[in-house]
């Protein structure tokens, strides 16, 4: 009798805790809002009901205003979140809540026609380099991690979510924000790095310039003149008159910090992936040696050859080939990794 006077209890607080309205989109996901005076941060999370405790892993998304969702004229709505469609999502899904927060400024859906070519969000379709300006301005490292740390502090208090992991990961830019946010979280367990650059962002223009004049595409001439505007640029994100002036130079300023020095700092088991044909993450040969230099045994890395920095395999005149992508292994492996 006790034993199913127990099992009563446990249905109906799961039912109780479990049994709120949900605001599901495109039979994918669900979308929570955290609504303050300045900001609404907007995120969803890959399912369609709350029915199961796990822990959350926080998936972090690239550059670019991009939104979560896309609706065609006539054809149904589709998901981008972040890139996630990637990744072999019912794997995931197994052991992890997977979380996704929406850009800064960018709607969670959008009307296909407020996109560019490269789906980003566009508030006027006759001017399609142009991105919101309060997006521009709110384009930097340190409010990625605050809309962050906003959305974990709401899902550490649900009932669905098992606090006793918590994994933060992210691709190209996402992997500042994650190294950011498992820098100061202290309840971030895992951290998953993928196509970083250790050194920030600004040296990888450097450093394509240089391969450029290697590669005899421009001449050296041109690529010391383009060197030193990239100089001057930087110097620019600095000032503050600049920063009035051109408000996108915030971004360069807050990527362009050095993630080596962060990782170096965090304590916390650490996944490194990336491709042999990603300039962006060419350093990340180096970060091994650092890592030696200073005792740290706590970083797992994976170099994954011949391939860009989407994780598509490299044709010979160096294009990616679309037709064999990577990111499910990819993924795979790293969620394989947490659970060990």
């Amino acid at each position: 009798m006790r034993k199913l006077q127990t099992t009563l209890f446990l249905f109906l607080f799961i039912q109780l805790s479990f049994g709120q309205k949900l605001n599901i989109i495109n039979n994918q996901a669900i979308q929570f809002s955290i609504k303050q005076e300045k900001d609404t941060v907007n995120f969803i999370l890959i399912d369609t009901k709350l029915d199961q405790i796990k822990p959350v892993f926080l998936f972090c998304q690239g550059s670019l205003p991009m939104p979560l969702f896309v609706k065609p004229e006539k054809e149904n709505t589709w998901m981008i979140g972040g890139g996630i469609t990637n990744f072999d999502l019912d794997e995931i899904k197994k052991n992890y809540h997977l979380v996704v927060i929406s850009m800064p400024k960018t709607p969670v859906i959008v009307a296909e026609k407020y996109l560019n070519k490269s789906y980003c969000y566009i508030p006027d379709e006759k001017e399609p380099n142009e991105f919101d300006k309060e997006y521009v301005k709110t384009d930097f490292l340190e409010n990625y991690e605050s809309r962050a740390e906003k959305v974990l502090t709401f899902l550490r208090k649900q009932k669905w979510v098992d606090n006793s992991k918590l994994i933060v990961a992210g691709h190209s830019q996402g992997s500042k924000v994650a190294t950011l946010i498992a820098l100061n979280n202290k309840k971030v367990t895992h951290l998953g790095l993928f196509g970083p650059n250790p050194f920030g962002r600004i040296d990888q223009n450097i450093r394509h310039y240089r391969k450029e004049a290697e590669r005899k595409e421009i001449t050296w001439l041109e690529a010391n003149d383009k060197i030193e505007k990239t100089y001057q640029m930087y110097k620019d994100s600095y000032d503050k008159d600049s920063l009035i002036k051109k408000p996108y130079l915030l971004a360069w300023k807050s990527f362009s910090r050095p993630l080596l020095n962060d990782w170096l700092q965090i304590k916390i088991p650490t996944y490194l992936a990336y491709g042999t044909n990603d300039i962006a993450s060419d350093l990340c040969d180096l970060v091994p040696l650092f890592y030696i230099q200073n005792s740290k045994n706590n970083l797992t890395y994976k170099r994954y050859l011949n391939l860009e920095h989407n994780f598509f395999e490299v044709n010979e005149d160096g294009t990616a080939n679309y037709e064999k992508e990577h990111w499910k292994e990819v993924m795979n492996e790293f969620i394989n990794w947490t659970k060990k």
